[in-house]
């Protein structure tokens, strides 16, 4: 039964990915969470480039409390910067995981920096 939580995540990740891809226009927000922080990208699918991306662990996070708060935080800094980039629609890719806790806190912070999905 080992890696059985991790392959669940890979084959829910494959089925939202062969509908889900980003464009020029609406490029794709991409979350990925591990144990110890959150990690967010909005990627240009037609190039296969990161234009931009925030996690917890950067630099340029300052944040604290628990992990939730840590999330909306990587939310709104990434919305932050997309603004900054010209990027105000995205497709938010939740690369497997559920829509709940840390990966719907970072969307609403997303939402609240100015994202629009």
């Amino acid at each position: 039964m080992a890696g059985s939580k991790t392959n669940r995540r890979e084959r829910i990740k494959k089925g939202i990915r062969k509908n889900l891809t980003g464009s020029v226009e609406r490029p794709r927000l991409s979350v990925f969470r591990s144990n110890k922080g959150i990690y967010a990208q909005i990627i240009d699918d037609t190039t296969g480039k990161t234009l931009v991306s925030a996690s917890s662990s950067s630099k340029d996070f300052a944040a604290s409390g628990n992990k939730v708060e840590q999330s909306k935080a990587v939310g709104k800094l990434v919305a932050e910067k997309a603004v900054a980039a010209g990027i105000s629609k995205v497709v938010f890719d939740r690369n497997g995981y559920l829509y709940h806790g840390r990966i719907k806190s970072l969307a609403e912070g997303a939402r609240e920096g100015g994202l629009d999905f």
